[in-house]
């Protein structure tokens, strides 16, 4: 189909998408046919998405606990990648049509959405829509989590936790490049995959004894990357030095915790820092471009490699979730909107 076959259609027909229809979980992620295709509002492209990124932040807004997340009904999913079939008013130096892109934007699970303009990324060349998957949010969330907040260093000690997900497996090969020891967890199935990766060592993040081993091992770590809340982080506070060594904190799957200046001033003297990779591009686009660049520069030196995510056909969504909540998933998966 031609990309002038494609705006045509983009204007002419319904879609069907994934509808979150309450905050009972995925349970309640239907197929849904016969909506409106949405139009590019200012400063936006309309995208006729190839593939659609799965995350656990889709997960915690289908249960309603996603920080400023949709109000159900809505169509979920918030990554993808695909064509740009439409151009919105008040975008400076738009990019041709029929550019492939990758970015965010709501209602992703669908076979059209829209994305603000100022945060895509064309897809590199030679590489699938799906193998873009991850860019500007797991990768940059990575990125941003060792450089410019983590400030890691060659020859810091990183622990990694859940380093077999999206942003866990980028942050494993980020960190190797940064030329950084990694210490990773992941469920004992799942460590094989990270070695992989170039993880050092690996351990199950769920052993009750992970502060001590951690510390057994290395002394003591420079960074801790947690994503994983209320199992890890207690961990994660003993075991990083006193003072000069860093926990970004990015995600809780877990559950929250709950962490007092008590806690800071007599008992974990450590630097933490919060990140979400949307508020970060919106209160600081300066240096979320930034890390878009270096991205770049990484892809075109080989650092970065094209990704291999499992995709799924769009009606097996809800079951994906489900597995990634388990923690039953290794690895980037997508939903095709096509298939």
């Amino acid at each position: 189909m031609s990309s002038d076959e494609r705006r045509r259609q983009a204007t002419e027909q319904t879609v069907r998408a994934l509808v979150q229809h309450s905050h009972r979980g995925p349970q309640d992620l239907t197929l849904t046919t016969g909506l409106p295709c949405p139009t590019a509002g200012p400063g936006e492209y309309l995208v006729r998405v190839g593939a659609a990124g799965v995350n656990f932040a889709d997960v915690m807004q289908s249960h309603g606990t996603y920080g400023s997340g949709p109000q159900a009904p809505y169509v979920a999913g918030f990554e993808a990648a695909g064509e740009i079939v439409g151009v919105g008013p008040d975008v400076d130096g738009a990019l041709p049509l029929g550019t492939h892109v990758v970015g965010t934007g709501p209602g992703a699970f669908a076979q059209y959405m829209t994305m603000p303009a100022g945060g895509v990324l064309p897809v590199p060349t030679g590489w699938s829509d799906a193998a873009a998957l991850g860019l500007v949010l797991n990768w940059a969330t990575a990125l941003a989590a060792l450089k410019p907040l983590g400030e890691v260093r060659a020859g810091d000690v990183v622990l990694v936790h859940a380093a077999a997900g999206g942003v866990g497996q980028a942050a494993v090969r980020l960190a190797r490049h940064y030329g950084a020891r990694v210490i990773a967890t992941a469920s004992p199935g799942k460590h094989e995959t990270v070695l992989a990766l170039g993880a050092d060592e690996v351990l199950d993040g769920a052993r009750p004894d992970l502060a001590e081993e951690v510390v057994r091992r290395t002394g003591g770590v420079d960074l801790v990357l947690e994503s994983v809340g209320r199992a890890t982080f207690r961990a994660s506070l003993a075991v990083t030095k006193p003072f000069t060594g860093r926990v970004v904190v990015f995600g809780a799957a877990s559950g929250d915790v709950t962490l007092s200046t008590h806690d800071l001033v007599f008992t974990h003297q450590v630097q933490i820092k919060g990140l979400h990779i949307g508020a970060l591009a919106t209160a600081a686009p300066a240096l979320y471009r930034s890390l878009l660049d270096d991205l770049t520069v990484l892809i075109a030196r080989g650092v970065y490699p094209p990704g291999t995510p499992q995709v799924h056909p769009l009606a097996e969504g809800p079951e994906v979730l489900r597995r990634l909540a388990a923690g039953r998933t290794r690895g980037k998966h997508a939903l095709d909107p096509w298939s």
